[in-house]
Protein backbone atom coordinates (compact mmCIF):
# COMPACT_ATOMS: atom_id res chain seq x y z
CA UNK A 1 0.00 0.00 0.00
CA UNK A 2 1.08 3.59 -0.58
CA UNK A 3 0.50 6.67 1.50
CA UNK A 4 -2.77 7.22 3.38
CA UNK A 5 -3.96 3.69 2.62
CA UNK A 6 -4.19 4.16 -1.15
CA UNK A 7 -2.72 1.50 -3.47
CA UNK A 8 0.85 2.19 -4.50
CA UNK A 9 1.15 3.66 -7.99
CA UNK A 10 2.64 1.23 -10.48
CA UNK A 11 3.68 2.56 -13.90
CA UNK A 12 2.72 0.89 -17.16
CA UNK A 13 6.36 -0.05 -17.72
CA UNK A 14 6.50 -1.80 -14.34
CA UNK A 15 3.26 -3.67 -15.08
CA UNK A 16 4.59 -4.85 -18.44
CA UNK A 17 7.85 -5.99 -16.88
CA UNK A 18 5.99 -7.93 -14.18
CA UNK A 19 3.71 -9.55 -16.78
CA UNK A 20 6.68 -10.51 -18.98
CA UNK A 21 8.44 -12.11 -16.01
CA UNK A 22 5.31 -14.07 -15.09
CA UNK A 23 4.84 -15.19 -18.71
CA UNK A 24 8.40 -16.49 -18.87
CA UNK A 25 7.91 -18.41 -15.64
CA UNK A 26 4.63 -19.83 -16.94
CA UNK A 27 6.25 -20.84 -20.25
CA UNK A 28 8.72 -23.07 -18.45
CA UNK A 29 5.79 -25.11 -17.13
CA UNK A 30 3.76 -24.94 -20.36
CA UNK A 31 5.67 -24.16 -23.58
CA UNK A 32 2.39 -23.92 -25.52
CA UNK A 33 1.06 -20.76 -23.87
CA UNK A 34 -0.28 -18.09 -26.24
CA UNK A 35 0.00 -14.64 -24.64
CA UNK A 36 -1.80 -11.58 -26.00
CA UNK A 37 0.72 -9.01 -27.21
CA UNK A 38 -0.56 -5.55 -28.18
CA UNK A 39 1.61 -3.30 -30.33
CA UNK A 40 0.70 0.33 -29.72
CA UNK A 41 -2.58 1.57 -28.28
CA UNK A 42 -4.97 -0.16 -30.68
CA UNK A 43 -6.19 -3.47 -29.28
CA UNK A 44 -7.60 -4.81 -32.56
CA UNK A 45 -6.84 -3.76 -36.14
CA UNK A 46 -8.71 -6.17 -38.45
CA UNK A 47 -12.45 -6.35 -39.18
CA UNK A 48 -13.17 -9.41 -37.01
CA UNK A 49 -11.13 -8.17 -34.06
CA UNK A 50 -12.69 -4.72 -34.17
CA UNK A 51 -16.17 -6.16 -34.64
CA UNK A 52 -15.76 -8.40 -31.59
CA UNK A 53 -14.80 -5.47 -29.35
CA UNK A 54 -17.43 -3.18 -30.90
CA UNK A 55 -20.11 -5.75 -30.14
CA UNK A 56 -19.07 -6.03 -26.49
CA UNK A 57 -18.95 -2.26 -26.04
CA UNK A 58 -22.38 -1.80 -27.65
CA UNK A 59 -24.25 -3.46 -24.76
CA UNK A 60 -25.23 -1.41 -21.72
CA UNK A 61 -24.59 -4.44 -19.48
CA UNK A 62 -20.89 -4.22 -20.29
CA UNK A 63 -20.48 -0.50 -20.98
CA UNK A 64 -19.31 0.51 -17.50
CA UNK A 65 -17.36 -2.66 -16.77
CA UNK A 66 -15.38 -3.75 -19.79
CA UNK A 67 -13.24 -0.59 -19.80
CA UNK A 68 -11.45 -1.98 -16.76
CA UNK A 69 -9.72 -4.53 -18.94
CA UNK A 70 -8.21 -2.20 -21.57
CA UNK A 71 -5.09 -1.22 -19.64
CA UNK A 72 -4.61 -4.79 -18.45
CA UNK A 73 -4.56 -6.28 -21.95
CA UNK A 74 -2.38 -3.43 -23.28
CA UNK A 75 0.16 -4.04 -20.50
CA UNK A 76 0.51 -7.71 -21.41
CA UNK A 77 -1.45 -9.04 -18.43
CA UNK A 78 -3.15 -11.77 -20.51
CA UNK A 79 -0.34 -14.34 -20.23
CA UNK A 80 -2.19 -17.11 -22.03
CA UNK A 81 -5.44 -17.26 -24.00
CA UNK A 82 -6.81 -20.42 -25.63
CA UNK A 83 -9.90 -20.53 -27.85
CA UNK A 84 -11.74 -23.81 -28.33
CA UNK A 85 -15.29 -24.64 -29.37
CA UNK A 86 -17.61 -22.42 -27.29
CA UNK A 87 -15.02 -21.82 -24.56
CA UNK A 88 -12.07 -19.52 -23.83
CA UNK A 89 -9.57 -20.12 -21.04
CA UNK A 90 -7.03 -17.51 -19.98
CA UNK A 91 -4.42 -16.72 -17.35
CA UNK A 92 -4.35 -13.05 -16.41
CA UNK A 93 -1.74 -11.36 -14.24
CA UNK A 94 -3.17 -9.26 -11.44
CA UNK A 95 -1.66 -7.58 -8.39
CA UNK A 96 -0.67 -10.92 -6.85
CA UNK A 97 2.32 -12.98 -7.91
CA UNK A 98 0.24 -15.86 -9.27
CA UNK A 99 -1.94 -15.16 -12.34
CA UNK A 100 -5.68 -15.67 -12.11
CA UNK A 101 -7.62 -18.28 -14.09
CA UNK A 102 -10.41 -16.96 -16.31
CA UNK A 103 -13.01 -19.06 -18.10
CA UNK A 104 -15.45 -17.63 -20.66
CA UNK A 105 -18.22 -19.76 -22.19
CA UNK A 106 -19.98 -18.64 -25.38
CA UNK A 107 -23.26 -20.19 -26.56
CA UNK A 108 -23.28 -21.59 -30.12
CA UNK A 109 -25.04 -19.58 -32.81
CA UNK A 110 -28.74 -20.36 -32.76
CA UNK A 111 -29.82 -22.63 -35.62
CA UNK A 112 -32.39 -20.19 -36.98
CA UNK A 113 -29.86 -17.33 -36.88
CA UNK A 114 -27.21 -19.41 -38.63
CA UNK A 115 -29.69 -20.46 -41.31
CA UNK A 116 -30.53 -16.78 -41.91
CA UNK A 117 -26.85 -15.81 -42.10
CA UNK A 118 -26.07 -18.59 -44.59
CA UNK A 119 -29.01 -17.49 -46.75
CA UNK A 120 -27.92 -13.85 -46.69
CA UNK A 121 -24.34 -14.77 -47.62
CA UNK A 122 -25.52 -16.85 -50.58
CA UNK A 123 -23.92 -15.50 -53.75
CA UNK A 124 -22.32 -12.56 -51.92
CA UNK A 125 -19.00 -14.05 -50.78
CA UNK A 126 -16.27 -14.90 -53.26
CA UNK A 127 -13.93 -17.01 -51.13
CA UNK A 128 -12.85 -18.05 -47.64
CA UNK A 129 -9.98 -15.55 -47.81
CA UNK A 130 -12.29 -12.61 -48.50
CA UNK A 131 -14.65 -13.60 -45.68
CA UNK A 132 -11.84 -13.85 -43.12
CA UNK A 133 -10.31 -10.60 -44.36
CA UNK A 134 -13.62 -8.81 -43.80
CA UNK A 135 -14.06 -8.01 -47.50
CA UNK A 136 -17.79 -8.38 -48.07
CA UNK A 137 -20.80 -6.12 -48.75
CA UNK A 138 -21.80 -3.54 -46.12
CA UNK A 139 -25.20 -5.21 -45.80
CA UNK A 140 -23.56 -8.41 -44.57
CA UNK A 141 -21.54 -6.46 -42.00
CA UNK A 142 -24.74 -4.98 -40.60
CA UNK A 143 -26.36 -8.43 -40.54
CA UNK A 144 -23.38 -10.01 -38.74
CA UNK A 145 -23.47 -7.31 -36.04
CA UNK A 146 -27.25 -7.28 -35.57
CA UNK A 147 -28.16 -7.53 -31.88
CA UNK A 148 -29.72 -10.88 -30.92
CA UNK A 149 -30.03 -11.83 -34.59
CA UNK A 150 -26.45 -11.77 -35.83
CA UNK A 151 -23.23 -13.73 -35.54
CA UNK A 152 -21.82 -12.00 -32.46
CA UNK A 153 -22.95 -13.07 -28.97
CA UNK A 154 -25.27 -11.03 -26.77
CA UNK A 155 -24.54 -10.72 -23.00
CA UNK A 156 -27.06 -13.46 -22.29
CA UNK A 157 -24.96 -15.84 -24.41
CA UNK A 158 -21.73 -15.11 -22.50
CA UNK A 159 -20.89 -16.61 -19.10
CA UNK A 160 -17.61 -16.15 -17.25
CA UNK A 161 -15.74 -16.79 -14.02
CA UNK A 162 -12.42 -15.76 -12.47
CA UNK A 163 -10.36 -17.16 -9.60
CA UNK A 164 -9.66 -13.67 -8.20
CA UNK A 165 -11.32 -12.44 -4.96
CA UNK A 166 -13.02 -9.50 -6.73
CA UNK A 167 -16.76 -9.88 -6.28
CA UNK A 168 -17.67 -7.59 -9.21
CA UNK A 169 -19.95 -8.89 -11.95
CA UNK A 170 -17.10 -8.44 -14.43
CA UNK A 171 -13.64 -8.09 -12.89
CA UNK A 172 -10.63 -6.54 -14.63
CA UNK A 173 -9.22 -9.95 -15.49
CA UNK A 174 -12.38 -11.11 -17.27
CA UNK A 175 -12.60 -7.79 -19.12
CA UNK A 176 -8.95 -8.14 -20.20
CA UNK A 177 -9.60 -11.67 -21.49
CA UNK A 178 -12.67 -10.48 -23.45
CA UNK A 179 -10.56 -7.82 -25.15
CA UNK A 180 -7.86 -10.44 -25.63
CA UNK A 181 -10.28 -12.46 -27.77
CA UNK A 182 -10.58 -9.50 -30.14
CA UNK A 183 -6.80 -9.24 -30.37
CA UNK A 184 -6.47 -12.97 -31.05
CA UNK A 185 -9.02 -12.73 -33.88
CA UNK A 186 -6.63 -10.29 -35.57
CA UNK A 187 -4.19 -13.18 -35.93
CA UNK A 188 -6.67 -16.02 -36.51
CA UNK A 189 -10.14 -14.79 -37.52
CA UNK A 190 -11.31 -18.36 -38.25
CA UNK A 191 -11.33 -18.95 -34.47
CA UNK A 192 -14.45 -16.78 -34.27
CA UNK A 193 -16.43 -19.56 -35.97
CA UNK A 194 -14.80 -22.16 -33.71
CA UNK A 195 -15.88 -20.15 -30.67
CA UNK A 196 -19.47 -19.90 -31.95
CA UNK A 197 -19.56 -23.58 -33.02
CA UNK A 198 -20.45 -22.55 -36.57
CA UNK A 199 -19.37 -24.40 -39.74
CA UNK A 200 -17.54 -21.75 -41.77
CA UNK A 201 -16.79 -24.22 -44.59
CA UNK A 202 -20.47 -24.85 -45.31
CA UNK A 203 -21.22 -21.13 -45.28
CA UNK A 204 -18.50 -20.34 -47.82
CA UNK A 205 -19.14 -23.36 -50.05
CA UNK A 206 -22.86 -22.57 -50.34
CA UNK A 207 -22.17 -18.89 -51.00
CA UNK A 208 -19.60 -19.63 -53.73
CA UNK A 209 -21.76 -22.36 -55.27
CA UNK A 210 -24.66 -19.92 -55.52
CA UNK A 211 -22.41 -17.35 -57.18
CA UNK A 212 -21.10 -19.86 -59.73
CA UNK A 213 -24.68 -20.90 -60.59
CA UNK A 214 -25.61 -17.28 -61.18
CA UNK A 215 -22.60 -16.85 -63.48
CA UNK A 216 -23.56 -19.92 -65.50
CA UNK A 217 -27.20 -18.84 -65.80
CA UNK A 218 -26.11 -15.37 -66.88
CA UNK A 219 -23.83 -16.82 -69.52
CA UNK A 220 -26.51 -19.18 -70.85
CA UNK A 221 -29.14 -16.45 -70.93
CA UNK A 222 -26.93 -14.09 -72.90
CA UNK A 223 -26.73 -16.63 -75.72
CA UNK A 224 -23.95 -14.77 -77.49
CA UNK A 225 -21.35 -15.07 -74.77
CA UNK A 226 -18.37 -17.08 -76.00
CA UNK A 227 -16.88 -20.01 -74.15
CA UNK A 228 -13.66 -18.06 -73.72
CA UNK A 229 -15.46 -15.23 -71.87
CA UNK A 230 -17.28 -17.77 -69.67
CA UNK A 231 -14.00 -19.47 -68.87
CA UNK A 232 -12.62 -16.07 -67.84
CA UNK A 233 -15.52 -15.53 -65.43
CA UNK A 234 -15.04 -18.95 -63.86
CA UNK A 235 -11.28 -18.43 -63.64
CA UNK A 236 -11.83 -15.17 -61.72
CA UNK A 237 -14.33 -16.89 -59.40
CA UNK A 238 -12.27 -19.96 -58.52
CA UNK A 239 -8.77 -18.53 -58.99
CA UNK A 240 -7.68 -21.17 -61.50
CA UNK A 241 -6.85 -21.13 -65.19
CA UNK A 242 -9.34 -22.80 -67.49
CA UNK A 243 -7.56 -24.78 -70.22
CA UNK A 244 -8.75 -24.33 -73.79
CA UNK A 245 -9.99 -27.47 -75.49
CA UNK A 246 -7.78 -28.61 -78.37
CA UNK A 247 -9.05 -27.70 -81.80
CA UNK A 248 -10.30 -30.53 -83.98
CA UNK A 249 -7.80 -31.52 -86.68
CA UNK A 250 -9.19 -31.63 -90.20
CA UNK A 251 -8.26 -34.68 -92.32
CA UNK A 252 -5.72 -33.86 -94.99
CA UNK A 253 -7.18 -33.77 -98.52
CA UNK A 254 -5.92 -36.26 -101.11
CA UNK A 255 -3.12 -34.85 -103.30
CA UNK A 256 -4.14 -33.77 -106.82
CA UNK A 257 -2.21 -35.83 -109.42
CA UNK A 258 0.12 -33.80 -111.63
CA UNK A 259 -0.78 -33.64 -115.36
CA UNK A 260 1.00 -36.14 -117.64
CA UNK A 261 3.97 -34.62 -119.45
CA UNK A 262 3.55 -33.90 -123.16
CA UNK A 263 5.49 -36.11 -125.63
CA UNK A 264 8.03 -34.35 -127.76
CA UNK A 265 9.33 -35.32 -131.29
CA UNK A 266 8.35 -35.13 -134.96
CA UNK A 267 4.69 -35.11 -135.77
CA UNK A 268 3.44 -38.36 -137.39
CA UNK A 269 3.67 -38.52 -141.20
CA UNK A 270 0.48 -38.12 -143.11
CA UNK A 271 -0.47 -41.05 -145.28
CA UNK A 272 -0.63 -40.28 -149.04
CA UNK A 273 -3.48 -41.74 -150.96
CA UNK A 274 -2.44 -44.69 -153.15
Amino acid sequence: MGYYGYPKYVSAAEKKAKAAKSAEKLRKKNPNIAPIVIDGRTIAKTWWGKAWNKNLESYADYDNRIDRGRSYVRNGAVLDLQIDESVVTAKVQGSKAKPYDVKITISPVKKEVWKKIVSECSGRIDSMEELLAGRFPKALEESFLSHNNGLFPAPGEIRFSCSCPDGAYMCKHIAAALYGIGARLDERPELFFTLRAADISSLVSQAVEKKSEELLRSAEGAGKKSGRVLDGDLSALFGVDMLDEPEETKPASAPVPAPAPKRRGRPPKKKTPS
